[in-house]
């Protein structure tokens, strides 16, 4: 009965280290930047190729986005606010930031460039 006891302390030692190895730790690359606080897409460089104003969507051909891991291309973008395409039109250079949410692809910000 004696050598249960140890066992037993040794099994609730290791299980509560286990615990505290998997808490985050303040050197960790999470505690760079404050809670709440997300990163600002960075602006890309595109041409309008088409807009849609009834459904929302611009065609952009775009270089490299680095924030979406997306190589250069031609794509349709949803507008996150439809007002963001009026004015514009086919053939514009534009700077865009673009996100991704629920596997869609949205334009958060467009303007033309200088």
């Amino acid at each position: 009965m004696k050598t249960l006891h140890p066992l037993a302390l040794a099994a609730v030692l290791l299980a509560s280290s286990v615990g505290a190895q998997q808490a985050p730790q303040g050197g960790e690359h999470s505690s760079h930047h404050p809670p709440g606080a997300a990163a600002a897409a960075p602006q890309s460089e595109g041409e309008v190729r088409k807009v849609d104003l009834e459904q929302g969507k611009v065609t952009l051909r775009h270089g490299p986005l680095a924030n979406l891991d997306m190589p250069a291309m031609t794509m349709v973008f949803t507008a996150a606010d439809p007002k963001l395409l009026e004015g514009l039109k086919q053939g514009d250079k534009v700077r865009f930031t673009a996100d991704k949410k629920d596997g869609s692809y949205f334009v958060t910000a467009i303007e033309a460039a200088k």
